[in-house]
């Protein structure tokens, strides 16, 4: 059945790649952003002819030092948008069936430990951590009035584009290498298992609440800056001293740098989804074919 989808962030890295998949079989994808061709002025008109809501926007978080006005955006950027349209949604006569609604690995805060995370672990309690708590939560609006709602906790995504072209390019000139001590554990997805998730997310009624989207197989830091040296055939031993990180880009945003999260998708796996790149050195030589 053909549905018309409201896709907020679909300019972006994954949002293109969602928006181009919804298109070829045949959905009517319609993207607000400031430029239109919905601007935020006019979504909650657009709400109410939707039969999905998808919400990718968001501030970019490793994009530069979190200054206090920097980090007010990270959190704008994406709560006030979200508590935006599920209220609109809870407003509207004719409610979207679905609310697919963006969130990040980073609810499990900045973890030094080797602990497994799933969508059971409780919340952490770093600044970037509740973001995402009060990200989902400003989704409840939604819920309440009977729209299904899905969180997609999304980890680091890797594609011809996005975080992974930052990450190679050091690589590239013989210089690359893990960040800090390498033990941190990295939750990655190839872009394409990311969209493949977000449709199922939309199509099937059964899915609701929240899913670690993220490979089945984590790595450590290590791990993951030998794997991209191993595609690009290049050396990966110039670490990144955890000083020079801070130094560079603050106490913020290089603490999220120098943990991780060791997450796995068990609710994803367990309704059935399988992932096109459970590997992360084929996920690697796919996505940096051209990066």
């Amino acid at each position: 059945m053909t549905m018309r989808i409201l896709l907020t962030g679909g300019t972006g890295f994954i949002g293109g790649e969602l928006a181009r998949v919804l298109r070829d079989r045949g959905d009517e994808v319609v993207l607000v952003s400031r430029k239109g061709p919905v601007t935020w002025a006019g979504v909650e008109a657009e709400v109410e002819r939707a039969d999905a809501v998808v919400h990718l926007a968001g501030e970019p978080v490793a994009d530069g030092r979190w200054t206090e006005e920097r980090f007010g955006r990270i959190r704008a950027s994406r709560i006030d948008t979200t508590a935006r349209l599920a209220g609109a949604m809870a407003r509207a006569a004719r409610k979207p069936r679905v609310f697919v609604s963006g969130s990040a690995v980073g609810i499990y805060g900045t973890r030094r430990d080797d602990v497994v995370c799933d969508e059971s672990t409780p919340a952490g309690s770093d600044a970037l951590a509740r973001v995402c708590v009060d990200w989902e939560q400003a989704a409840t609006p939604a819920e309440g009035a009977g729209v299904r709602v899905a969180h997609p906790r999304i980890g680091i995504v890797l594609g011809k584009g996005g975080a992974l072209a930052k990450m190679a390019g050091p690589f590239r000139w013989f210089v690359g290498g893990p960040v800090g001590s390498g033990t941190q554990w990295v939750a990655w997805v190839h872009v394409r298992d990311v969209v493949r998730a977000l449709v199922q997310m939309i199509d099937r009624d059964e899915l609701a609440g929240a899913f670690d989207v993220c490979a089945p197989a984590p790595v450590t830091m290590n791990e993951f800056a030998r794997a991209i040296g191993h595609a690009l055939g290049r050396p990966s031993a110039f670490r990144v001293p955890a000083v020079a990180l801070r130094l560079a880009l603050g106490e913020g945003l290089a603490e999220t740098l120098l943990t991780g999260q060791r997450a796995v998708p068990r609710r994803l796996e367990a309704a059935g989804f399988s992932f096109d790149f459970p590997s992360l050195d084929a996920a690697l030589r796919d996505a940096l074919g051209s990066v």
